[in-house]
């Protein structure tokens, strides 16, 4: 593979190169300008280690109808992912070792890596630890309540401290449900005016002090799962000078989108933690500048199309993610200067592979072969027909974007081309 910008976070090089490719894994990475000419003729490209989305819902098992583990890996696959971690709130609940080798399993078929994350609690209610050991030994590579927060503090701490033992990441999604009780959007100005019911900045904000006291007095690891809120992003870089274990995630569309979109009533753009306002995007890209962030994770939500086609109010919330996730980055963040490819694929390659611990990330001899090719300069529409989710529901249709994967290789396979 030669003629490419080599984009490796891992020695913070960024430049010309070549990559020697032998039976599923990286032989070489000729890092300079003298190479012969290879099989896949990368000019203008950047050349870049396999995308890793440690967030994403393929919805199996028993929503089969939203997204398979099969249709979600094709979707990672055109949106440059070599590896996808998935939430574990399936019908039944990813809960025990049982449901965590039936995805492995499912995996098996896939196009692309999928993980397993287990659930914190039983049935994600929030009252009793579900066997994370048991389904850390059989495959699970974090735990999660992901889809509604952990409302007992008690059982978090303690779920933190077994994680601890395990050496695995706890993600916490941030929300008191007492604070966020029937809110289906931002509380302020634009939900007043829609005369939408709101959710305030405090039950997520308060959800991320909790959680980062918690890490700090046990001295394990939380990672804290699609911030929206400028408040969240100053709690988790007051953590981070304090050297706790914290780290953070971001999501394109929280970076991307504003509440006052909502006049449309899309319920598209329906999303928990809600879209916030214009402040709070420009809090979250100074974060992602300052690198109170660590991880671009898309948070992809299928949801079929008739359960969208409800009001506002009664529309499940989420949308899908892996396949836009590139355009928007390069086209919000990279192109606007607010962080440069070589951090970006960081965030969205080597760090979430690093917590999760996986082998993801790295572009180096030995490693196996996922790589992925970017055109930086590629301008795109987004179009409902060309997504590979099962699911289609996306406020960026119509979009256009700058920036795009045009190749995913996965153990050395292309398994997506444009």
């Amino acid at each position: 593979m030669t003629g490419g910008t080599i984009v490796d976070p891992a020695d913070n090089y960024f430049g010309p190169g070549a990559i020697v490719v032998k039976k599923g894994k990286i032989a070489e990475v000729i890092k300079s300008k003298k190479k012969d000419k290879g099989d896949i003729d990368a000019s203008g490209k950047l050349v870049c280690p396999g995308l890793v989305d440690m967030h994403v819902h393929f919805r199996e098992p028993g929503y089969e109808y939203k997204e398979t583990i099969f249709t979600g890996s094709q979707a990672a696959a055109a949106g440059g992912f070599t590896s996808a971690a998935c939430m574990p709130n399936t019908e039944p609940t990813i809960d025990n070792q049982e449901t965590v080798k039936f995805v492995i399993q499912k995996a098996k078929e896939a196009v692309v890596n999928v993980y397993p994350i287990g659930a914190l609690t039983k049935g994600r209610l929030g009252k009793e630890l579900a066997e994370m050991d048991d389904m850390h030994r059989a495959g699970a590579v974090a735990f999660s309540d992901d889809g509604s927060g952990v409302q007992n503090g008690l059982i978090m701490r303690r779920a933190i401290e077994y994680c601890k033992m395990l050496s695995v990441p706890v993600i916490s999604h941030c929300e008191y449900n007492d604070l966020a009780e029937g809110g289906v959007a931002n509380e302020g100005y634009i939900a007043s005016k829609l005369g939408l019911r709101g959710i305030s900045r405090v039950a997520e904000e308060l959800m991320i002090a909790r959680e980062i006291m918690l890490a700090e007095y046990t001295g394990g690891f939380v990672h804290i799962a699609h911030v929206s809120t400028a408040g969240g992003v100053d709690l988790i870089k007051k953590a981070k000078k304090k050297n706790i274990m914290v780290t953070a995630e971001v999501c394109p569309h929280h970076f991307t989108l504003s509440d006052d979109l909502l006049e449309t009533y899309d319920t598209n753009l329906k999303v928990y933690p809600p879209l916030r306002t214009q402040k709070d995007i420009k809090a979250i890209k100074k974060g992602i500048a300052d690198g109170v962030f660590d991880v671009i994770a898309t948070d992809h939500a299928p949801h079929a199309y008739d359960e969208k086609q409800l009001e506002f109010d009664y529309a499940p919330p989420g949308m899908i993610g892996l396949e836009t996730a590139v355009g928007l980055v390069s086209t919000e963040l990279v192109r606007k200067n607010v962080i440069d490819w070589l951090t970006a694929i960081k965030m969205m390659s080597s760090t979430p592979a690093c917590i999760l611990n996986i082998p993801a990330g790295k572009l180096e001899a030995g490693a196996p072969a996922d790589i992925t090719i970017i055109d930086p300069e590629c301008e795109w529409n987004v179009a409902e027909d060309d997504f590979k989710s099962l699911s289609k529901n996306s406020p960026f249709i119509g979009r256009k974007l700058v920036g795009r994967a045009v190749r995913t290789i996965v153990g050395g396979k292309t398994v997506f081309e444009i």
